[in-house]
Formats: C-alpha cells, sequence, structure tokens
C-alpha cells in the first residue's frame, strides 16, 4: 500500500488512527489492556505490509519468529555473563541468506557464470518487499543483545518495532532502544490535537515533495536514462538534464517519503531518527553521508565500519574499512555491478575526503578556516555525487558510461536555445543551440526551469524538520532557521498554518490520478 494512494489516504490511515485511540482509552495504562492498542497496530501493520503480496507475510513472519527467540535468547546469555558469539554469528547468517538468496541469488550465478563463458540463472526470483529494512533492522537488534545494549522483551513489543508501518517498507532504519520505550509512555495512547496536527502538516509536506516536485521532474530523467538504455547516444545538454533531474528527484522522492514516515509516527506520539537533513547542501562528502539516508549511514558505521576494526589499526586500516563498508552498502541497494561500482566510487570519495582534511589540517587550515571557498567545495560535492547518481539510476553499466560521456563533452555541445543571444560566439567552436534536445526529445527551457527550481529550494530553502523544529517531531534536533527571510516558515498550530496544509493536500489530491510508486521500495 502507498502513502500516497488513495486506499491508504481514505481508509487506513484515518481507521487505523481512529481505533488505535479509542483502544488507547481503555488500555495503554496496566495489565492485558495495556497491549490492545499495541495489537492493533501489529495486526494493521501487517494488513499494511500484505496488500501488496500477502504470500510474503509467512516470510515476515518467519524473519520475526527466529529472530526474536534468538535474541532473547542472546540477550539472556549476555546478562549471565556468558554471551554466545556462536549464536549471534548464526542469526546474522540466517538473516543475510535471506537477504541473499532474495536479491543476489541471481546477480552472483550471473558473475560465476561469466568467468566460465556461460548463462547461468536460478530463474525468476521475486524480492519480497521491504526485506533489506526489516533484516537489517533485526541485525541490529541481535547485535545489541549480544552487547548487553537491550533488555529481553514481550513478542508483542519486538513486533511492534519491526512492524511499524510508517517506518516498515523504506525506512528510517529505527532501533529497538529508541522507539520501544515511546511506546510505554501513556501519552501515546491519548488523542493530541496538536501532535496530530504537527504530524498531519509533516506528511502532508513529505506528500507535496513527493506527487508535486518528485513526479513532474521524473519525466526528464526517464525520458533520458531510457534512451540510454536503448543505446542513444544523448547530448551534451540531454546527459546533463536526465542527471540533474534524477537528482532533484531522487532526493524529494525519498526525503518526502521519510518525512510523511517521520510525520505518520508522530501522529501516534512516537519519533522516529531523522533520515534527511538538507544533504545538497553538503560542502563535502564526508557532510553530505552526514545528512544522506543518516540511519544507513548510522547502521553502517555501528554495525559494520567498526565490525571491520573503525580506525583503531592505523589510518590505512581505517581507509579500508571505510571503502569496504561503502561498496557493500552499494551493495545493499541493489544486486548490480552499477551499485557496487557507485559504492566504491563513494567509498573512494570518502578517502579522499578524509585524507585531504588531513592534508589541510597539516597546512593550518580547518572547517573555521577552509582552504576552498564554500560555494567552489559546494560545486565540487555536488558534482561527485551527481556523477556517481548516473551509476545509481543506470540500467547497466554502458548506458552509464554513455550518459557520463556525453556529460564530459566526448559527444560534442550543445546548449538550450534560450542561451544562444549571450552565448552565439561559441558556435564555431562546435557548439549549437537547440529548443527541444534533438535525440530524445526534451523541452530544455522546460526541464532547466524545473531543475533551476528544485535545486534552488533543496539548497536554499530550511528542510521540514527545520519548519517543524519547534514541535521536534525527530529524535533529532536540528538547528532552527535563523534568516528572517524564512523564520516566519516554522509550524505552529494556527489558522493560516491550517489553509496552507489544506491547499497542499488538495494539490496533492488532485495529483492521485498519477500516483506513482516510491524510488527506494525497490530496495
Amino acid at each position: 500500500m502507498l502513502f500516497n494512494s488513495p486506499e491508504f489516504l481514505f481508509a487506513f490511515l484515518p481507521l487505523t488512527l481512529a481505533v488505535f485511540f479509542l483502544l488507547g482509552r481503555f488500555g495503554g495504562h496496566s495489565g492485558w489492556l495495556q497491549r490492545l492498542p499495541m495489537l492493533w497496530l501489529v495486526l494493521a501493520s501487517l494488513f499494511f505490509y500484505a496488500w501488496w503480496e500477502w504470500e510474503n507475510l509467512f516470510l515476515l513472519g518467519t524473519s520475526l519468529a527466529v529472530n526474536y527467540t534468538l535474541s532473547q535468547y542472546l540477550i539472556r546469555r549476555t546478562a549471565a555473563g556468558r554471551p554466545d558469539v556462536w549464536a549471534l554469528r548464526g542469526g546474522v547468517v540466517f538473516n543475510l541468506a535471506l537477504i541473499v538468496w532474495f536479491k543476489y541469488a541471481n546477480f552472483f550465478a550471473g558473475a560465476a557464470g561469466a568467468l566460465v563463458g556461460q548463462q547461468w540463472s536460478l530463474g525468476h526470483i521475486v524480492l519480497p518487499l521491504a526485506i533489506s529494512f526489516f533484516t537489517f533492522q533485526q541485525i541490529s537488534y541481535l547485535v545489541d543483545g549480544h552487547r548487553g545494549k537491550v533488555a529481553a522483551c514481550h513478542w508483542l513489543d519486538y513486533a511492534m518495532v519491526v512492524t511499524f508501518f510508517p517506518h516498515l517498507i523504506a525506512g528510517p532504519i529505527v532501533r529497538y532502544q529508541d522507539v520501544l520505550p515511546q511506546f510505554k509512555q501513556p501519552d501515546v495512547f491519548r488523542f493530541d490535537a496538536n501532535r496530530v496536527g504537527a504530524g498531519l502538516t509533516l506528511f502532508v509536506l513529505g506528500l507535496f515533495k513527493k506527487m508535486v516536485f518528485a513526479d513532474s521532474i521524473a519525466p526528464y530523467a526517464n525520458l533520458a536514462f531510457d534512451a540510454a538504455a536503448q543505446g542513444v547516444v544523448l547530448t551534451f545538454t540531454e546527459a546533463w538534464v536526465g542527471a540533474l533531474a534524477y537528482t532533484c528527484q531522487l532526493y524529494f522522492d525519498f526525503s518526502g517519503y521519510s518525512d510523511m514516515a517521520i510525520g505518520l509516527a508522530w501522529m501516534f506520539g512516537i519519533r522516529f531518527s531523522l533520515n534527511f537533513n538538507s544533504p545538497y547542501k553538503s560542502r563535502s562528502i564526508q557532510d553530505f553521508w552526514r545528512r544522506w539516508h543518516m540511519t544507513l549511514s548510522a547502521f553502517l558505521r555501528d554495525y559494520l565500519y567498526i565490525a571491520l576494526g573503525g580506525n583503531r589499526r592505523g589510518e590505512g586500516r581505517r581507509q579500508l574499512n571505510l571503502f569496504l563498508t561503502m561498496v557493500l552498502g552499494g551493495l545493499w541497494h541493489g544486486a548490480g555491478y552499477t551499485f557496487l561500482i557507485w559504492g566504491a566510487l563513494h567509498g573512494s570519495y570518502l578517502m579522499v575526503n578524509h585524507y585531504w582534511r588531513d592534508l589541510t589540517a597539516r597546512w593550518g587550515f580547518t572547517d573555521e578556516r577552509p582552504l576552498l571557498p564554500q560555494t567552489l567545495a559546494w560545486l565540487l560535492t555536488m558534482l561527485c555525487v551527481v556523477v556517481a547518481w548516473v551509476l545509481f539510476r543506470a540500467v547497466n553499466l554502458s548506458a552509464a558510461q554513455s550518459i557520463l560521456l556525453s556529460m564530459a563533452g566526448f559527444h560534442g555541445f550543445d546548449l538550450p536555445n534560450f542561451l544562444e543571444g549571450p552565448l552565439g560566439f561559441l558556435k564555431p567552436y562546435g557548439f549549437e543551440f537547440y529548443g527541444f534536445t534533438p535525440n530524445v526529445g526534451i523541452a530544455q527551457k522546460y526541464s532547466i526551469g524545473g531543475i533551476a527550481i528544485l535545486m534552488f529550494i533543496a539548497v536554499a530553502f530550511p528542510n521540514t524538520q527545520q519548519i517543524m523544529g519547534r514541535f521536534n517531531p525527530a529524535l533529532e534536533k536540528v538547528q532552527r532557521e535563523s534568516r528572517r527571510l524564512f523564520a516566519r516558515l516554522s509550524w505552529q498550530p494556527s489558522r493560516r498554518w491550517s489553509a496552507l496544509a489544506g491547499l497542499l493536500a488538495a494539490i496533492c489530491i488532485l495529483c492521485l490520478t498519477r500516483v506513482s510508486q516510491f524510488i527506494y521500495f525497490q530496495f
């Protein structure tokens, strides 16, 4: 079930909220009645998950049963002073085996077959929805249980944390110790108009980002990347329009989903971890990964990078661990060489970034006194990010290579015709000017204008968490917007904001005829 579908907006969400708070009037205090609202949320979340393919409930149920049983065993052994590392390893292997079979079996089979000149396949394997998200979440609980960071829990509590529908499909990746204590607070089960209003506003803002911003720019990205996949050689402008359109689409699509998830959870009185914090404002790749898909970055850091040794074994080993972490993070996104190289590219970026910071620190330059001007640092960071997004989006390596070569000018240079006046002197040097791109047919004036507007919003405007910052709907607090121009955008329960939220919601409802899936659902 999609967050932006009519059945979710007009049936599932209102009914789930109404029954939850109705049961909260009788439960949520003590004894078995306390578990009625949580039981309802588990059942509703399972229904939400089964809406796509009810057969996948068996896999989700098996994963829940195995991981819950094993986690309680690990917690008891650690509490008794006899941690069982082999049981932990067995649990991690079990979870990774599920991902490897459903997500990577055919990829590895194809790669092995290519080594011997054969075409090997294991047949059509259907990828269960959200398997990467709920598997990683349960691995973190096993590891934390083994480390003594979490206590034993009731099976319903465990099922509630894992299946809670706002995060189940595409994150944020939540942790047991962050969420369950919130469900123990009596206020959660009481209807709070301000809390529900704030959560609903955040949900509408995320919905608007997805349905109006992301879905409007998506056709330009699709035109370029689909053409490249069919062997069409793009022009300079076509390649850059496609790459930048996807850069905008991915950000507003995924950050919109994360805003909607945080808003939904806050309607129930639960705070999730922040997943985005204006990543396109970053002035270094290191800063970018502190702001982009923050819960995945935290998971990779805590359960992979540190497990590999982190920075405890010298500079060379730190760089290797960083690179391997990003390569595996790339593979997490999908079974393909494009994702593998995307992860390796970001790993290389981070290695260079760390080396550059260490080098400039020895020269006496710091964050407060940078060597490069901030604008140049931002441009360099965004160039690296956009180049990597081409690999992330392309269906194969040949399409990605073709687009990148066009972006670098290897297939000639063309510019939009509205630039012919000021730049017409470039014609003798091989530059051509078009109103529509010649190979794909993208209307350059509208596509470039849309990209410019969306990039300006992503870079110059406060993000949704800053807008909602007065009510802190996420676990992390973000710096409040201090510029007077945007200070009035801070949300508060008022008629003005109610009218604005209603207007945005109405626009989104008018767009329901073109409901599209979220990009991260495929991961």
